[in-house]
């Protein structure tokens, strides 16, 4: 169980902290999909520092179970509100917004269990 915790939560935070990344240095893909669900491309370095935040967050939880839970909440939160963009548009290919909040999902219900919350 421990194990699975830990990959889990080092693979959501890699993934989250990579496009957190991409969307700090200005990368073509996250400005063509800003474009594509038009959202201003001057929120991207603000959505960046949110997934970064979410990223370290995570890790953070290793010392401080609740920051893994609160880190996890709020991508979570963050991505439920990608979906509302990608609707908003028209936008239904959805599958890699589900690999981005089931991350953070899992992360948090195995932090949850983890620390005997559950």
């Amino acid at each position: 169980m421990f194990a699975t915790y830990v990959v889990v939560t080092v693979l959501t935070s890699v993934v989250n902290g990579l496009a957190a990344i991409a969307n700090l240095i200005g990368h073509d893909h996250p400005k063509s999909q800003a474009d594509k669900m038009d959202v201003p491309r001057s929120w991207m370095p603000l959505l960046g520092v949110l997934l970064g935040s979410g990223a370290v967050g995570l890790v953070a939880g290793f010392a401080v179970p609740l920051l893994g839970v609160a880190a996890a909440i709020g991508l979570l939160l963050y991505f439920l509100g990608a979906l509302w963009v990608h609707l908003r548009v028209g936008d239904y290919q959805l599958g890699a917004w589900a690999v981005f909040f089931c991350l953070p999902a899992a992360a948090l219900v195995l932090n949850l269990a983890h620390h005997g919350a559950w």
